[in-house]
């Protein structure tokens, strides 16, 4: 086989990464100074992502594989053992060397790495945390670093990569134990949850080290995040919310990420011969915010489902309610913080100003609409001073009048 340069194993490296969901790909010519599409450095397909920093910046990072060679065959990844597909492998050097490159063209503020398991898991987290060991002391590079970290790997290399990487993933993979054992039997969920686990300690005691001593060196400081595959197994979207809760309690983690299957070729028998509706992830991750942010817990959210599945055609904020009619309408210059975050179409920021507002004066429907960007579909939750609506529970007919028209464009268009 012929051997192949540094753009060529970009290209099918950083191509090979775009199936990880814990940073959002999206391409952009604005900095393609060569003039083509196709050359180092081009952010058209040659895996420049976007992501969160800590602070809230959306940062540009390289997204590649370490390599997509793989000892294991996991039937849901392209990357497989068995799959027929086109395979590179990066030198820890060159990956070191690209960053580098990139970063001082103003191309990426960041690095994610992942990798195939290759050698053996110890040999390939070693290869990883080398990479991000060299950029920070060798180069003395101050970017982002995220890297994927393999939970079979002697806990002692997983734990060094904290110390270089902002942010470290394990990849739960599938949402239940028995889907793993199916789905991907070379790995194993106790292990995966030991090594969250070994991680979260590590992370609370730098952080603690850090409030003891001013020379404690950082540790991960953006946490850990982890991702689900959606679709490839029987589990339902209730067991997801269930798995995602478990994993934010237990283990501290910062995101979880979902990601729908995506038919491969030469795939398994036993996967499914269709990927499910994108819009089942969006709506996965709505539930994922309504939990954090929005103080529901998730068998309420569980609650809103239909035999285990979230509704397609309209949010779980909204399922909720619909479901549990008695709880509305909302005066919103009543009502506390927590309720008026559960009225649809009310986000965090309106909730707050709403809560700030009422102290001074009482809120007419004029008032709550400059805070919203949809009022009608407010109306049917919402009391205020000059409005009071039909109770929901004396309307069978509300699911048409309050579902939004772009939710249902947005099914279609999944």
């Amino acid at each position: 086989m012929a051997q192949l340069d540094v753009r060529q194993k970009l290209e099918i490296l950083a191509d090979a990464a775009k199936y990880d969901a814990s940073c959002a790909s999206s391409g952009t010519s604005k900095r393609n100074s060569s003039g083509s599409a196709n050359g180092i450095g081009s952010t058209e397909g040659m895996g420049i992502c976007h992501a969160y920093a800590p602070d809230g910046r959306c940062i540009s990072l390289l997204k590649i594989l370490l390599t997509n060679s793989c000892i294991f065959d996991c039937h849901y990844c392209i990357n497989r053992k068995s799959s027929n597909v086109r395979r590179a492998r990066f030198t820890a050097k060159e990956v070191v060397d690209l960053t580098i490159a990139f970063y001082k063209r103003n191309y990426i503020e960041g690095l994610f790495l992942s990798s195939g398991i290759i050698g053996s898991s110890n040999y390939t987290m070693g290869q990883l945390v080398e990479v991000a060991r060299s950029l920070r002391e060798d180069h003395d590079f101050r970017g982002y670093i995220h890297l994927k970290t393999i939970p079979d790997a002697d806990p002692a290399l997983v734990a060094k990569a904290g110390l270089h990487a902002d942010r470290v993933s394990i990849n739960v993979e599938l949402p239940t134990a028995p889907g793993l054992k199916r789905l991907a039997p070379e790995k194993s969920m106790t292990r995966i949850e030991s090594a969250m686990g070994e991680m979260k300690d590590s992370i609370i005691d730098a952080r603690d080290a850090g409030k003891r001593y001013k020379s404690a060196p950082r540790y991960a400081p953006a946490g850990q995040s982890t991702q689900m595959i959606v679709g490839a197994d029987a589990a339902t979207d209730g067991d997801i919310v269930m798995r995602a809760s478990g994993l934010y309690d237990r283990f501290g983690m910062r995101r979880v990420y979902y990601s729908a299957f995506s038919p491969i070729p030469d795939a398994s028998a036993i996967l499914p011969l269709k990927r499910p509706p994108l819009m089942r992830e969006h709506r996965l991750y709505q539930s994922d915010w309504l939990m954090r942010f929005y103080g529901f817990a998730p068998a309420e959210v569980v609650a809103a489902t239909d035999d285990g599945m979230l509704p397609l055609d309209i949010d779980p904020k909204l399922a909720w309610a619909l479901k549990f009619r008695g709880q509305f309408p909302v005066d919103v210059n009543r009502a506390p913080k927590a309720m008026l975050l559960r009225v649809p179409g009310l986000g965090v920021k309106a909730v707050n100003a709403i809560v700030t507002s009422r102290k001074w004066r009482r809120l007419h429907l004029a008032d709550v609409a400059r805070l919203t960007v949809s009022i009608a579909k407010l109306r049917p939750f919402i009391v205020a001073e000059d409005w009071r609506p039909v109770a929901l529970s004396d309307r069978a007919d509300i699911r048409p009048i309050v579902a939004p028209k772009v939710e249902q464009m947005e099914l279609f268009a999944a």
